[in-house]
């Protein structure tokens, strides 16, 4: 099977997306119900990112060192830790655990 087709097919989709944005009215932007919608869509398709690539395995759930990460780089969030110490604190957590056996 090509796919070929398929893949130019996606690449007009993405671009006729994009393309449509900039075809919005500025006054429909610059409204304030807009923005809070556009920031809550943004952080829940990062949550869903995240969890999808913690726990999903093909089409399989499974828990592993990727979730042990999750959990070590949430809570140095909530400990309001930088950035690159929530990042460290995922990897090397990760890291540990799959040491462990975990997978």
């Amino acid at each position: 099977m090509d796919l070929w087709p398929w893949i130019l097919l996606a690449c007009a989709a993405a671009f006729l997306t994009k393309l449509s944005g900039y075809l919005v009215p500025a006054e429909l932007l610059e409204n304030p119900r807009m923005t809070r919608v556009a920031g809550a869509l943004t952080i829940g398709l990062l949550a869903a990112l995240a969890t999808v690539n913690a726990f999903a395995s093909g089409q399989a759930l499974v828990v592993d060192a990727r979730a042990a990460a999750l959990l070590a780089a949430t809570a140095a969030l909530l400990l309001r830790a930088p950035f690159l110490v929530v990042v460290l604190a995922g990897a090397a957590t990760a890291a540990l655990a799959r040491l462990a056996g975990l997978g």
